[in-house]
């Protein structure tokens, strides 16, 4: 079994920066592949950023690139993601999703383990 436990969530002005975490726990072999996802009220829950475990390679959803970064600490324990310059448009409920698969999908259907979510708000 995976646990994610997401934190870092909170209230900021547009232009400024949080760093989200998630705290994972499991088998690593079921979590090879990890990302983070948003949902805002009445959207869809999209891909915001993936990583691959085994290789380092991430993915980037066009809204993020260049102001969000996604990592892991060295220990594959928790995965972060950075972001700066933040929009309103960013507001959203965040997760963190773990899968097993060496290919890292940016569909949610593609992920079997979630966490609860964090919130961001940001103000304009």
């Amino acid at each position: 079994q995976v646990q994610l436990v997401e934190s870092g969530g909170g209230s900021v002005q547009a232009g400024g920066s949080l760093r989200l975490s998630c705290a994972a726990s499991g088998y690593t072999s079921r979590r090879r592949c990890m990302a983070w996802f948003r949902q805002a009220p009445g959207k869809v829950r999209e891909g915001v950023a993936t990583f691959a475990t085994s290789s380092g390679s991430t993915y980037y959803a066009d809204s993020v690139k260049g102001r969000f970064t996604i990592s892991q600490d060295s220990a594959e324990n928790t995965l972060y993601l950075q972001m700066n310059s933040l929009k309103p448009e960013d507001t959203a409920m965040y997760y963190c999703a773990a899968d097993p698969s060496f290919s890292c999908s940016r569909w949610p259907a593609a992920y079997n383990y979630w966490g609860q979510g964090t919130q961001v708000t940001v103000s304009s």
